[in-house]
């Protein structure tokens, strides 16, 4: 037999941690459980999602730019953002578009949460958007992005449906409108879900460029569900 030396021990750790960071931070690893990151089609459609609103600054104006251009998009909202924006979330609800779950708290430490604060985080957000439009959100996306055995017993618990995105536009980090464009158009495939933010006032501005940029390359902007034949509530 061969001795295992002790520097053998700390490369398979290293590696073996690497592994589980990729598994942890890179949504689409499905590294703990399957997350829906695009759809699988050769049809020109594309969704778009927008995390972290209800917000007074720009949910109100973005659903303008949307009604205008006739898109429908999903919207993955924070519950603690929902009182005292109660009509907004609601007319989020009327104009069609969809309410995904991105927790209550949205807490920065979130990803360390017990499995019973992350069920208990997510009901509370369902509480709340209940008690608002009537309905129950099946879509979930994490916070950050972020999945470990945790949250993904939370998602099996509350039968949710996780949710992720194949182009991050980075909008809260990106305030250069013409980066953003670059960045997020040089992006464009069938099936893609683009990850924007309606806090972001790059997102806002670049909106209705890239929704024409979009129409021109021959691209539907369709709603989620829609384009992943999915059940968007319970």
């Amino acid at each position: 037999m061969y001795a295992i030396s002790f520097y053998a021990y700390i490369i398979l750790f290293f590696l073996y941690s690497l592994i589980l960071f990729y598994g942890c931070y890179y949504i689409g690893s499905n590294f703990f459980i399957k997350v829906i990151c695009s759809a699988i089609t050769d049809k020109k459609q594309i969704a778009i999602s927008f995390d972290d609103g209800p917000a007074l600054s720009f949910t109100e104006e973005i659903l303008e730019v949307l009604k205008r251009h006739h898109i429908k998009a999903a919207f993955f909202c924070i519950g603690n953002r929902i009182a005292g924006n109660e009509e907004l979330l609601l007319h989020l609800h009327n104009e069609d578009h969809i309410i995904g779950n991105h927790s209550y708290s949205h807490h920065f430490w979130f990803d360390l949460f017990s499995t019973k604060k992350v069920i208990a985080d997510l009901q509370l957000m369902d509480a709340v958007t209940k008690d608002v439009i009537g309905v129950k959100p099946k879509l979930f996306r994490p916070p950050y992005g972020v999945l470990n055995p945790n949250i993904k017993k939370a998602i099996i618990n509350g039968s949710y449906t996780p949710i992720g995105w194949s182009v991050r536009s980075f909008d809260t980090v990106i305030d250069n409108e013409k980066k953003l464009f670059n960045k997020i158009t040089a992006s464009l495939k069938p099936g893609a879900i683009f990850l924007f933010h309606d806090t972001s006032q790059t997102t806002l501005n670049i909106l209705p460029l890239f929704i024409q940029f979009v129409k021109d390359k021959g691209y539907e902007i369709v709603r989620l569900d829609k384009m992943l034949h999915l059940q968007p509530y319970a």
